[in-house]
C-alpha cells in the first residue's frame, strides 16, 4: 500500500469494515501525517518527545473516532487530525507549564504563546491563570485558623491597620507580624507539594 496512492476514504472505510487489513490502514494513517510532529515543535515549541506523545495520542483518539463512526466526514481527515492534534499540543503546554519541572520552562512558555493566534493566547492564558487560581486555593483553604481571612484582606488591598481593626489586633505591627507568619505558611505549604513531586 503505497502511503501517497491511498485516499482518505480508502483509510476510513479500510478502518471501519476491513479487520483483516486494518493493522495495514492504521499505519498508513500514522505514516501519512507523521510531519504534524515538526509541526507541533515549530508553533507550540514543545520537545520531539511532546510532539511525539500529542501526535500519538491523536491518532489513538481518531482511530477510535474512525471504527467507532463517531468521525463523520464533515472535514478532511487531514484537517481532523490537524484540529486534534493542536488541541493535543495545547494540553501539552498547559500540563509543562503547570507541572513547572523545570525553573526555566515559564520563558518556554513566552516563546510558545508569541507564536500563537490572539484568540488561542488568550484561551491559554486563561487555563493558566485557572490552574494557578485553583492551587492558590487549594492552598488557602488548607491554611488554619485567622490565617485564610487574614491573607485574604490582605489580598483585597485592605491595609495591616486595617486588618488590626476587623481581625480585633491590638496594633497594626501585630496584624503585620501576623500576616508574615501566615504568608510563610503558604509558602512552605507551596514548598512541601514541591519537595513531594520532586520539583
Amino acid at each position: 500500500m503505497a502511503l501517497n496512492l491511498v485516499l482518505e476514504s480508502d483509510i476510513i472505510e479500510g478502518l471501519q469494515n476491513d479487520v483483516s487489513k486494518r493493522h495495514q490502514y492504521e499505519d498508513s494513517l500514522y505514516k501519512r501525517f507523521s510531519y504534524f510532529v515538526e509541526e507541533g515543535k515549530r508553533k507550540y515549541f514543545l520537545t520531539h518527545e511532546d510532539a511525539f506523545t500529542a501526535y500519538s495520542d491523536t491518532i489513538i483518539i481518531v482511530l477510535e473516532n474512525i471504527v467507532n463512526k463517531t468521525f463523520q466526514g464533515r472535514s478532511s481527515l487531514k484537517t481532523y487530525i490537524y484540529q486534534v492534534f493542536s488541541n493535543k499540543c495545547v494540553d501539552q503546554v498547559r500540563k509543562n507549564t503547570t507541572n513547572k519541572n523545570e525553573v526555566h520552562k515559564a520563558s518556554d512558555l513566552s516563546k510558545a504563546l508569541d507564536a500563537v493566534s490572539d484568540a488561542t493566547k488568550t484561551i491559554l492564558q486563561r487555563l493558566i491563570d485557572k490552574a494557578d487560581t485553583d492551587l492558590l486555593k487549594q492552598r488557602l483553604n488548607a491554611l488554619v485558623g485567622n490565617c485564610r481571612q487574614m491573607l485574604l484582606l490582605s489580598a483585597d488591598g485592605y491595609s495591616d491597620k486595617d486588618i488590626a481593626q476587623i481581625m480585633g489586633f491590638k496594633t497594626s505591627a501585630v496584624a503585620k507580624t501576623s500576616r508574615l507568619r501566615c504568608l510563610e505558611k503558604l509558602r512552605q505549604s507551596y514548598k512541601s507539594q514541591n519537595d513531594e513531586t520532586g520539583v
